[in-house]
């Protein structure tokens, strides 16, 4: 696990700790250091707002350059708060995960990783071909199908999105499936279209699974660092999200985004995606997490 974060974080890590070299030493703390601090958190990507009420936290907690590193810890936990929970349940007939997010985010890919991992688990997964605006979405996910080894249901480009989820449904339960992950359309230019077709999906899945969908999660490029929020927003005025997947960690420095997204969402992260290969692939843990960040 340790190597995946700091495979993930390496880029992020690097511009971090590079800066802050010097700061967790020495006899006093400097102004010129607050400043400096100030701007290393902000280039990181934890945003003006956030930065500005971390130090204004810090200033009155920290007196020596030694206490700086622990404290500061325990801000960045503060915000992330405990290990989150996900909702997968091997004594429920049948686990549905709504997989929302732009095209483009690393969405399709997370899904095959989110197949993975439960079928590593033992379960036996189906996936749900919901993005019936593109063509090109349906294909990708058989392929990724096929490479997991997950049956995909599918109706053909411009179908109702509501009855694939249907017979996705019907489907999961007559092949004894106890997962069935839902792809969806992430056509953010259209955002009525998007909120009313994500909540008739939800409305299909509640009447036929009642409790369904069990986690609703949201995909960002991380990539995009604090850009990622105003999606975010978005997709979270649509539908009821429960956790966040953070996609394509490992190719950016701007993983502090993380704190500013969770804060404003009061969503956790879930998992995060630090790679190309299936197994590149993490449950998120805020303690490793910003234990890597600043060691």
């Amino acid at each position: 696990m340790a190597s995946l974060w700091e495979k993930g974080l390496e880029r992020t890590r690097k511009s971090l700790l590079e800066r802050l070299k010097g700061f967790f030493t020495g006899q006093k703390i400097t102004p010129q250091m607050w400043e400096e601090l100030e701007a290393t958190l902000i280039q990181a990507d934890l945003g003006v707002k956030l930065t500005a009420e971390i130090l204004e936290k810090l200033r009155r907690e920290v007196q020596t350059p030694e206490e700086l590193k622990p404290a500061l810890k325990r801000e960045l936990l503060a915000i992330l708060k405990e290990k989150p929970v996900f909702n997968l349940d091997r004594n429920r007939p049948l686990n549905i995960f709504l997989i929302v997010g732009v095209n483009g985010s690393g969405k399709t890919t997370s899904i095959a990783k989110l197949a993975h991992y439960c079928r590593r688990k033992g379960h036996k997964v189906i996936l749900a071909a919901a993005d019936t605006f593109r063509a090109a979405a349906i294909d990708q996910l058989k392929i990724w199908g096929e490479r997991v080894g997950a049956e995909v249901i599918a109706h053909q480009p411009g179908a109702d999105p509501g009855a694939v989820v249907f017979d996705a449904i019907q489907a999961s339960r007559s092949r004894r499936a106890d997962v069935l992950i839902i792809d969806t359309a992430g056509r953010l230019h259209t955002k009525y279209n998007l909120m009313q077709e994500l909540r008739k999906i939800r409305n299909v899945a509640a009447k036929l699974v009642p409790d369904s969908p069990h986690e609703t999660l949201l995909v960002l490029d991380a990539t995009f660092g604090q850009n990622a929020l105003s999606q975010a927003i978005h997709f979270k005025e649509a539908v009821e999200i429960t956790g966040i997947i953070l996609a394509k960690l490992d190719g950016t420095a701007k993983g502090g985004a993380i704190f500013p997204i969770v804060k404003e969402l009061g969503v956790p992260v879930k998992f995060v995606g630090t790679g190309e290969k299936l197994d590149d692939w993490a449950e998120f843990d805020p303690q490793d997490f910003v234990n890597t960040l600043l060691e």
